[in-house]
Parts: structure tokens; sequence; C-alpha cells
């Protein structure tokens, strides 16, 4: 039995993104549609709306490989060019086009594929990626959007803009001291609760006022705020999980109604910090256990939980996640996530979820 496709030559729109070679805010809801890239030419089904085809028949049709429901998520701002790249370099056969989705001003294309080994699929993209000044994502069965789910998220360098312990140093005339050690931490060369409990002691005495002074003008992450009002509409948990300081999570919280936080405490007396952290610290472990506390708190299932940062001390709670996410992060994060957000803001990780 013939079936009726669309024949994009793409030659013809190597240079158009993809919202110029089809009619996205045209597409109904009619998903899937079959999607595939044979030679020099794209084959779309005729149902979805494309500006540049020529309709054609196919004896057969490649069937839909809904049973491993992979799917790689890129924006439709992408060119064409760079979307065949992009499946080539990760070895990607394209099977469908599964969703389009308008999230905080944005559209995205999920296409489900199929992959030999995933986690190869995964660095190649990675790469892919950063070389490439684009974002996009190899998911497998993602947490959806909207049904609750949990977000436990890093705080410094990754829900604002800088390292507080930094900020901090640098009022009290040590900062190029502590700045040194905390990237070294932050690259997994140095044990963390041996790098926290060295930096803190060089605060020893700094008056208590620099940490207000800290907080004041903190700098959010861009796109942090609509991340989280998007989240929430949705029934979503949202918890900062750091080995930072409770003084700046706790603003955060009130800030930004977050639901829960984990940090670490400075131990202040008479107005001056003693150089101490009071308790236990804060640890990579420690950030996975708090995702598990919520878990069972929330009552959330697992394949509904996401984990983000940027530092080695949080790959334990990013694999501890049903999905681990990168941001803005170091080499050793970004070779051990589940994916990645490189260039843009927090908002991004809206449309990883399914």
């Amino acid at each position: 039995m013939s079936t009726s496709v669309q024949k994009i030559a793409i030659a013809e729109v190597n240079s158009l993104s993809l919202a110029q070679t089809f009619s996205i805010a045209e597409a109904k809801s009619a998903f899937p549609y079959f999607c595939q890239i044979n030679n020099d030419e794209l084959l779309i089904d005729s149902k979805l709306p494309c500006n540049v085809a020529e309709v054609a028949t196919l004896d057969k049709v490649a069937e839909l490989n809904a049973q491993e429901n992979i799917a790689l998520v890129v924006f439709d701002t992408i060119t064409v060019e760079t979307f065949i790249e992009l499946t080539k370099h990760c070895q990607l056969t394209v099977s469908a086009i599964n969703a389009i989705n308008l999230r905080n001003q944005q559209t995205s294309i999920r296409f489900e594929v199929s992959v030999a080994d995933l986690s190869q699929a995964r660095a190649a993209l990675a790469g892919f990626t950063l070389a490439n000044n684009i974002e996009a994502a190899l998911l497998e069965n993602a947490p959806k959007l909207a049904q609750p789910g949990l977000l436990v998220m890093d705080m410094d360098s990754t829900t604002i803009e800088i390292e507080c312990i930094d900020e901090i140093a640098a009022l009290a005339g040590v900062g190029e001291e502590v700045a040194e050690v905390t990237e070294l931490a932050m690259q997994g060369k140095l044990d963390f609760a041996q790098s926290l409990h060295q930096r803190v002691a060089t605060l020893k005495d700094a008056p208590e006022s620099i940490l207000a002074a800290v907080a004041k003008d903190i700098p959010l992450m861009p796109g942090l705020k609509p991340l989280i009002k998007v989240l929430k509409e949705n029934n979503w948990k949202v918890a900062i999980a750091s080995g930072g300081f409770t003084y700046f999570s706790e603003h955060l919280k009130s800030m930004l109604d977050l639901d829960r936080t984990f940090a670490n405490q400075l131990e202040i007396i008479d107005g001056k910090l003693t150089g101490k952290v009071l308790g236990d610290v804060v640890d990579a472990q420690a950030k996975a256990d708090s995702l598990a506390i919520l878990s069972e708190q929330y009552g959330i299932a697992h394949n509904q939980t996401v984990a983000m940062g940027d530092g080695a001390n949080d790959l334990v709670m990013m694999a501890a996640a049903y999905l681990g996410v990168a941001y803005h992060a170091k080499p050793i994060v970004l070779e051990q996530a589940d994916t990645s957000i490189s260039h843009v803001g927090l908002d991004c990780m809206l449309h990883w979820l399914a």
C-alpha cells in the first residue's frame, strides 16, 4: 500500500531554520509525524505542513520506533544543515517528530530517534553543542512537565551567577587565596569538605555585615525566575542543595518561594565570623540525600526527579536523580551528565521535559 509523504531536498533548505522549513505554527496535535533523513532528502509526514516540499508516494514507510522512546530535542531556530550534521555526528536515526512545544516564548521540536549507544551519543552531542553554540538534548523517557515533579539545584554558579564564598572572601581581603581553592574543588581536584573548612577558616574575624552586602544584590542566573514559575504552575517542587551557606540559600528561598533548601551554616559570634562551619558539611552525598528526602516527603516518583549543577560536588546528586542536567558546567560534569545547558538560561530546562 502506497503512503503519501512530503519530500524536501536538503540542498534547497540547508540554510533555512527548522521553523522556516516546517510550518510549525500550523502543526496539529496528530503526533507522531513520520520523519526520515534519506540520502539528500527529508521525508516528512504529509500531515505536517511544510513550506518547501513536493508530495510523493512511498511503497513502505518505516515503522515508528516507539518502544525505545529516545528523544532528540532541538530548538526551531537551528538550521537544517546543522540539524543534519548533528544527527550524523551522534549517529542518530530519525524516525518521527513526537512533539512541538512552545514554552516560555521558545519553540522546541522533539524528534524520535534510535541510537546504538546512548552514552556515546550523549558525549558526542555535548561536544557538538559546545562547538556549534546551540542547545540540544538526547533524552530517554524524560520527566513530564505536566506531572508533579522535583527539581533540586545547586546554588553557587547555578541558580546565582556568583560563588558566594569567593565574594565574601574578596570583601574580607582574602579573595585570591579562596578563589583558587574554590576552582580546584569545583574541578574535583580537592575533597570538598576539606576545601570548605580551609576556605572558611580564612574568614575568621570578618564582620557579619559582609554577608548582607553580598546578599543585597545577589545576581540571579538568567532564566531562573521563569523556570520556577512554570514548574510551580505544573505542581513541581523546587529546592536548593548547596555546599554554600544558609545565609544565602534562605535568602533565595524567601525571594523565590522555594520549597526547601539545604546548605552549610557559618558560625557567627558577636557579629563576627569565627572561621567555622556548624554541624555536618553539606557535601556531595548530602546533596544526593536531600533529593531522596524530598522525593519521599512530597511523594514524587523517581522518574519525575531532576538535579542540576555545575561542579564535581553535584555529580552524586545528579546521578541520584532520574535526569541530571549540567548547567554551564566544568568538563568533568559535562562528561557524566545526562544532558546539559551550556549557552542559554536555566529556563531551557523546560524544553528537556516531555
